[in-house]
C-alpha cells in the first residue's frame, strides 16, 4: 500500500476503535451502530487487499528472478545451436539461415525463435550431435522453452494480482471515507455536549499528513487576524 493509503487505513482503525470504546452509546438499530459495523468490515477488507497486494508483488519479484534465469538458459541453447549450424553450413549450405539468433531483448520474439529452432533442428539432429551437442539437446531446448513460458506467466500473474489488489484498495478506501464522513455527523450530534469525547473523535478521524518533501522549515503560523511581519531589508 502507498503511504497515503496506509494513513487512511490507520485512520479507519482509530475510528473503528473509537466505535468499540463507545459501543454502548449507540442503540442496536441506530445509524451510528450500522456505520461502525460497516467500518469494521472496511478495515477487514483492507487488511485482506493489502496482503493480496504484497503477495502479488512478491510473486512478481520472484518471477522476475526466475524469468531472468530461464531466459539466459534458453538463449544459451539458441547460441549453441546457431554456432553449430554455422559449422554444419560448410557442408550443408544455407542451413545456418534457419538458426539466426533473434535481435533485441523481446521475450516473445525469443520464444518464437526457440520454437522455430526446435522444429527446424529436428531433421538435422544427427548432424548437430555429430558436432558435439548433447544427444538430448532438443529435449533440453524444449524443456527450457516450457520453463521460460512458465516463468513469464508466473511473473505476469504476480503483476496482475498486485494491480487488482491495488484497485480493490482504492475502492475500499473510497467506501471507507464515505462511511467516516457520515459517522462524523452522527458522532458530533451524539456528543454535542461532551467536548472530551468529541476531542477523541476528532483525533481518531483525522488523517495524518505525509512527510514534507522540502527540507525547508515551514513559516511560523500567524495568529488569526494578525499582520505578517515585514521581511527585513538586507543591510548595506
Amino acid at each position: 500500500m502507498e503511504d497515503s493509503q496506509n494513513r487512511r487505513r490507520e485512520m479507519f482503525l482509530r475510528a473503528k476503535n473509537f466505535g468499540t470504546d463507545h459501543d454502548g452509546d449507540f442503540a442496536a438499530n441506530s445509524l451510528g451502530k450500522q456505520l461502525f459495523t460497516e467500518l469494521n468490515d472496511i478495515v477487514a477488507q483492507l487488511e485482506t487487499h493489502a496482503a493480496d497486494e504484497a503477495s502479488g508483488r512478491g510473486t512478481a519479484r520472484e518471477g522476475t528472478s526466475t524469468r531472468g534465469a530461464a531466459r539466459e538458459a534458453l538463449r544459451d541453447d539458441l547460441e549453441a545451436i546457431s554456432r553449430t549450424a554455422r559449422a554444419i553450413a560448410e557442408d550443408t549450405p544455407g542451413i545456418n539461415d534457419k538458426f539466426r539468433l533473434p535481435r533485441g531483448n523481446n521475450d516473445q520474439i525469443l520464444l518464437s525463435a526457440a520454437r522455430a529452432f526446435a522444429t527446424d533442428a529436428a531433421p538435422f539432429s544427427a548432424q548437430f550431435i555429430n558436432y558435439g551437442l548433447p544427444a538430448d539437446f532438443l529435449a533440453d531446448l524444449n524443456s527450457d522453452i516450457v520453463n521460460f513460458e512458465a516463468a513469464v506467466s508466473h511473473q505476469s500473474s504476480g503483476v496482475s494480482d498486485s494491480i487488482a489488489a491495488g484497485a480493490a484498495i482504492e475502492e475500499t478506501i473510497d467506501a471507507g471515507m464515505v462511511i467516516v464522513r457520515k459517522l462524523d455527523a452522527v458522532v458530533r450530534n451524539q456528543y454535542s455536549n461532551n467536548p472530551s469525547v468529541l476531542a477523541q473523535w476528532t483525533s481518531a478521524s483525522h488523517t495524518e499528513r505525509g512527510p514534507r518533501r522540502s527540507s525547508e522549515s515551514p513559516p511560523s503560523p500567524q495568529p488569526p487576524g494578525s499582520t505578517p511581519s515585514p521581511t527585513p531589508l538586507p543591510s548595506a
